[in-house]
């Protein structure tokens, strides 16, 4: 590709080719019906662009989405030049999706707020461990759960854990609120020297990233020690 390829703005690349990109610098809300289907079906006809077909199929559904949905696919592909069985099947099935997902309520996210969440959430993982693990939970400022990742494997050190990836990570999410947590295989939950120094590192890390640490949790199978409820965080 050429430097003056790369240099093409949305308005010059090809009809068929601008919703993908549009989606993806603009997101999916900024897109319209006919945009949003015409990623599903990739392609119009020669004579016209995907957009341009989809714009033609919803005018004649009134611009309905759910007339759109009650369609056959006979009904989508026998009058319209581009629409073969399976492009008019992906646009059904997504059809059939939407509905389905409006009739589905939101999925709740868990709350992790104490020491005790953090240990019920992550012991499953880690009570059979036969080396440590270290781990990042993510949570919005509900302490509703995003994520938890694994961010080190074999042994915690300064060394082994890069503050930053685990930051990173937490601004990929829109975290507001994060804790880490280890396990001990030894089944003791005494902190390591190197445990209290990871502790000061991450927190130091969220301080200055606005991001409010909640707990260093170290787990055993049956117990576990809280950096937040013993004073050390």
């Amino acid at each position: 590709m050429s430097e003056t390829d790369h240099k093409l703005t949305i308005a010059n690349w090809a009809e068929e080719d601008r919703p993908r990109e549009k989606l993806e610098a603009l997101g999916p809300q900024a897109l319209s019906n006919a945009e949003l289907l015409a990623i599903l079906i990739g392609s119009g006809s020669p004579g016209e662009s995907a957009v341009d077909l989809m714009k033609r199929v919803l005018g004649d559904c009134n611009n309905n989405l759910n007339t759109l949905g009650k369609k056959s696919i006979s009904d989508l592909t026998i009058p319209y030049k581009g629409m073969g069985p399976a492009k008019a099947i992906t646009i059904l099935a997504a059809c059939e999706l939407g509905k389905r997902r409006a009739a589905e309520s939101p999925e709740k996210r868990r709350i992790i707020s104490s020491s005790r969440a953090i240990y019920e959430l992550m012991v499953p993982k880690m009570r059979d461990l036969y080396v440590e693990e270290a781990w990042a939970i993510y949570m919005n400022q509900r302490f509703q759960l995003i994520k938890e990742k694994c961010i080190s494997r074999g042994g915690l050190t300064e060394t082994a854990v890069d503050v930053r990836l685990i930051m990173k990570e937490a601004l990929i999410n829109n975290a507001t609120v994060m804790a880490l947590t280890h396990n001990h295989p030894s089944g003791t939950c005494r902190p390591s020297s190197d445990d209290e120094n990871l502790t000061r590192r991450v927190k130091k890390a969220c301080e200055t990233m606005r991001i409010h640490m909640l707990d260093h949790v170290i787990v055993t199978d049956g117990d576990y020690y809280s950096f937040h409820d013993e004073g050390m965080l």
